[in-house]
């Protein structure tokens, strides 16, 4: 029997990149899926593709901005379901933009799609595992919540915020038999930043050369998946970019020198 079989898993973001390819890798290991995001005709279409039968995929539209119905959406997961078993909070948004130039509002949009959604989202969802005495939640962080980079200030505080909640969380939910992962992607080959935020709220609407040559999301699925089977507390995928969590921790003043030699040359927005 796999780890994920008959298990129902709630996946936030599921209607492109990552949360799709992690909807996909779960269906084939035999999972419940919830699939949540705001584009209702792609989430049917990422339901058609797992070829779960329809008793096994919930359609559960959610804005991450909006959070007064989160205790309604996990009433409805429960009442088709029964259970929630892992809850992948994988929404996100990132960020082109030189801080000076970014009003505070577009910042605040930033923290309640990456960091509030997020959490609150975990909240709803947590009594319910307490009184389960199981479950396990992974949040898709970043590189950027281990170190940052120029046009990503935005981005990069919502990322550290969320290693903040969830590291003091996992602690508190340790008694009750739940787990907490971090997951830490670099570049993969999504639209992450097509859709960025500019300075003025907008997309950026520019793929990233960095990005379309990342890591496969069906490659990166399927490390997450072994990540939780393990229980890892944090993991980080992508390529010669993770390198910078290390440098940023051992060679900081190295790290800094790089990072305003990228800028000089404008990669950041690359």
């Amino acid at each position: 029997m796999d780890h994920f079989e008959n298990k129902v898993a709630w996946i936030t973001g599921a209607s492109a990149g990552i949360g799709e390819a992690i909807a996909k890798a779960l269906a084939v290991k035999g999972a419940k899926l919830v699939l949540s995001a705001r584009r209702v005709n792609e989430l049917e279409r990422v339901a058609k593709e797992t070829l779960l039968p329809e008793s096994d995929v919930l359609i559960l539209p959610l804005d991450m901005t909006d959070y007064t119905h989160y205790e309604e959406a996990v009433n409805q997961v429960m009442k088709r379901f029964g259970q929630i078993d892992y809850l992948f909070n994988n929404a996100g948004v990132s960020s082109r933009a030189l801080a000076v130039s970014t009003p505070i509002e577009v910042d605040q949009r930033m923290m309640d799609i990456n960091y509030f959604g997020s959490i609150a989202l975990a909240k709803a969802v947590l009594p319910v595992m307490i009184n389960q005495q199981s479950g396990h939640l992974i949040v898709t962080s970043s590189v950027m919540g281990c170190f940052s980079t120029p046009m990503r200030s935005a981005y990069a505080a919502s990322k550290h915020a969320l290693h903040g909640f969830y590291n003091a969380l996992r602690e508190e939910v340790y008694p009750d038999h739940i787990h907490v992962t971090i997951i830490c992607p670099g570049y993969i080959k999504t639209e992450i930043s097509v859709n960025a935020l500019t300075e003025t709220g907008e997309k950026f609407n520019q793929m990233s050369k960095k990005q379309a040559a990342g890591m496969d999301p069906e490659v990166m699925a399927e490390k997450v998946l072994k990540a939780i089977t393990k229980k890892r507390r944090q993991a980080a995928f992508g390529g010669k970019e993770l390198l910078g969590i290390y440098f940023n921790k051992f060679f900081p003043r190295l790290m800094a020198k790089q990072l305003r030699k990228m800028q000089e040359q404008n990669s950041f927005t690359q």
